[in-house]
């Protein structure tokens, strides 16, 4: 099901769920979501009005087209099994770029890539390299489609890699296939994570169309100071891609609701979704 915004501000939102979904519009505190999915939401600053447009993005010169894709959080155990799941996810970039021409910027939720690892021993032999094979294909598809992605890298290999944990990390790429901000998450979910903190911070990079763009990680956004350091850097968007399940549904629309007012800056969340195996 697809769904389709304009906002009069610089932010267009296209959001492509998995399964059917009720929509609620909430004039008062201008939000949509969908109630049936995971704790999907996309937050702003303007009015929104819900558009056809023929089944497109319709972004303009001032305008960023931006989908939020909420991908089913796959269970993986081997680097040929991730590398094959990042293809499935290279098609629909290029897919979605197809059938919607709009689309600037494309979001995949947290555990999209490697998917959830129970393993200890899986999550090193399937960490990465940043850059490395995996940010290659994803480059590639970025050029190939003429689009923006952020996609998830759970994880990225340590800088003393396998004597400490891997990072959890998010990698936006530009359409011309270059990696142009690297995060990595910065508090993870203690004690169910085993990544290794964070070490860069926050940063602020220039997107698609001159908008300007931070990222964090799921349970940073539980933060207030993270948003501010990234508004206070500039930030006019910030993408939480997040792995949140349901029982926290509500409190996680509430926050990202609530920074995006006191930060004044769009927010755009992609949470995975489905069923998460446990095998």
């Amino acid at each position: 099901v697809s769904t389709f915004f304009f906002l009069p501000s610089r932010l267009l939102v296209h959001s492509w769920t998995t399964t059917l979904c009720d929509s609620k519009i909430d004039k008062e505190h201008t939000t949509y979501y969908c109630s049936t999915t995971f704790c999907q939401a996309i937050f702003e600053r303007s009015i929104i009005i819900i558009m056809s447009r023929h089944g497109d993005i319709s972004s303009s010169e001032d305008t960023v087209g931006v989908c939020v894709f909420q991908y089913p959080m796959p269970r993986l155990h081997t680097n040929e099994e991730v590398m094959e799941n990042a293809k499935k996810i290279c098609d629909i970039v290029k897919g979605t770029k197809m059938g919607l021409p709009g689309m600037d910027l494309i979001v995949f939720p947290e555990y999209s890539t490697m998917g959830i690892m129970y393993d200890r021993q899986e999550m090193f032999d399937t960490a990465c390299a940043i850059p490395g094979p995996l940010t290659d294909l994803y480059g590639k598809a970025c050029k190939e489609a003429g689009v923006w992605g952020v996609f998830s890298l759970t994880g990225e290999q340590h800088e003393d890699h396998p004597n400490k944990n891997p990072y959890n990390t998010l990698v936006l790429i530009n359409d011309q296939g270059e990696i142009v901000q690297k995060y990595r998450k910065l508090l993870p979910w203690t004690p169910i994570e085993g990544w290794t903190p964070g070490n860069l911070g926050t940063f602020v990079t220039e997107g698609p169309k001159g908008i300007k763009i931070s990222m964090i990680i799921c349970d940073d956004g539980n933060y207030p100071e993270i948003w501010r350091d990234c508004a206070m850097r500039g930030a006019e968007l910030v993408i939480r891609p997040q792995g949140y399940m349901y029982p926290a549904k509500e409190q996680q629309v509430m926050v990202s609701k609530t920074m995006a007012w006191c930060n004044q800056v769009y927010v755009a969340v992609a949470n995975a979704s489905g069923l998460m195996a446990c095998t």
